[in-house]
């Protein structure tokens, strides 16, 4: 029998409720792309990485066995499950309902393939083998490079040896991730990621590249330090080449020197290749400058992980209360109306005006407006949630003067 010759189209899914069955790696790769495709997303599996967990708040989590009924009123399917019957079941089930069904245990019993997908500005690059994804993926990766570098680049001219490659994937959207960052993820045999690593460029790794999760989850579960240090080195020890994929800037209150330090305890080769830290892209996107002519001479940078006061803080919050420049508060969301009080107590108006940038980048991104004397009051009547960046100071009011009943700020 002669192999099928598949019909190549593009999936219009906004708002349109796509399954994934499985709540694994494949799932975990699968998602954010289906999330920034517009589609209303169900996952269902009886456990979820911690990835899948952390997009709660975007996707429908049913956290249990899948059930043939779970197809009704959906348009695609993924069966992603590491078991063959289980997947069997949703693809009879979708075939029942005439849904067209990808599977990623056996492709000859689906009605569906994914393609090795990549964007490039506006343009949409799929490749499709008949059932061989590392030479779509090959092809892809080669496609994508000549289009970002401007000239042609064999996939294997990547520098793939052995050791670890400390990554900063930028705030969050995959566009504003560095070429060198987008060749370390294409020479990767083993990704080691965070959840704030921009997620839609795990679904352009090779299928055969090891994906680690060691997502941090506010108030939830989270992978150690000393975890993630030891992954890691043995995976680079065993001759692999292992990215370290994380949001913002390795060495801005990312932990990179920790694990510099613990790779090279272990004589295993590391290189750094930095991101765009989250404290100043995120506000730079939404279009408020840490500092301005006229405004402030300064700016700091302060994580909020732990609220004024606390035995083990390192902050001197009066002194940061008694600059008159930008404050910008990393990881500060559950904190900040402690942070407000102690800033407002050092002697900083309770006036000043505040912005808090909620996924910054992303396309939920939104811009809470506040004053340090209101700041509680607008996180909670907005219901903000990490992550988000919170700027302090008078730059607020030059980008947004007439919430602040200021005169705009000169252009020129």
């Amino acid at each position: 029998m002669n192999e099928p010759t598949p019909y190549l189209s593009g999936l219009i899914l906004r708002d349109r409720r796509v399954v994934v069955v499985g709540g694994g790696h494949v799932a975990q790769r699968r998602v954010p792309v289906l999330i920034a495709a517009g589609a209303r997303v169900s996952v269902v599996s009886p456990e979820v990485t911690p990835a899948l967990e952390g997009m709660s708040g975007e996707i429908d989590l049913v956290l249990r066995r899948f059930e043939p009924g779970d197809l009704d009123g959906a348009w695609y399917v993924i069966a992603a499950t590491d078991d063959h019957a289980a997947n069997t079941l949703v693809s009879e089930a979708a075939e029942e309902r005439r849904i067209f069904c990808v599977r990623s245990d056996d492709a000859t019993a689906a009605t569906a393939w994914t393609p090795a997908v990549g964007r490039h500005g506006t343009a949409t690059i799929g490749v499709l083998g008949n059932r061989e994804p590392r030479k779509s993926a090959t092809l892809r990766d080669d496609i994508l490079t000549a289009l970002r570098d401007g000239h042609l680049t064999a996939s294997d001219a990547l520098d793939r040896s052995p050791g670890v490659v400390l990554v900063g994937g930028g705030p969050g959207d995959p566009e504003l991730v560095t070429v060198a960052a987008r060749h370390a993820l294409a020479s990767a045999d083993v990704v080691v990621a965070d959840r704030l690593a921009p997620r839609e460029l795990l679904d352009e790794l090779d299928p055969g590249v090891e994906l680690i999760d060691v997502a941090k989850l506010p108030r939830g579960r989270s992978a150690l330090q000393e975890h993630i240090n030891d992954v890691i080195v043995e995976r680079a020890r065993a001759g692999k080449r292992v990215v370290r994929f994380k949001g913002g800037d390795n060495f801005v209150f990312g932990r990179g020197y920790e694990e510099v330090i613990a790779c090279e305890a272990a004589g295993v080769p590391v290189t750094v290749i930095p991101g765009l830290s989250s404290s100043v892209a995120v506000p730079g996107v939404a279009q408020i400058p840490v500092t301005h002519r006229g405004i402030t001479h300064e700016f700091t940078v302060v994580s909020g992980h732990l609220p004024p006061g606390h035995p083990e803080s390192l902050v001197v919050w009066p002194a940061i209360a008694a600059l008159r420049g930008t404050v910008v508060l990393m990881m500060a969301v559950e904190n900040a109306p402690h942070i407000a009080a102690a800033l407002v107590e050092g002697g900083r108006p309770a006036d000043t005006p505040v912005a808090v940038v909620v996924e910054g980048t992303m396309p939920e991104e939104r811009t809470v407006l506040a004053t340090l004397g209101t700041l509680a009051e607008e996180l909670d009547a907005h219901r903000v949630q990490p992550p988000a960046i919170i700027v302090v100071g008078e730059v607020v009011a030059v980008a947004h003067p007439a919430h602040y009943g200021r005169d705009a700020a000169p252009r020129g």
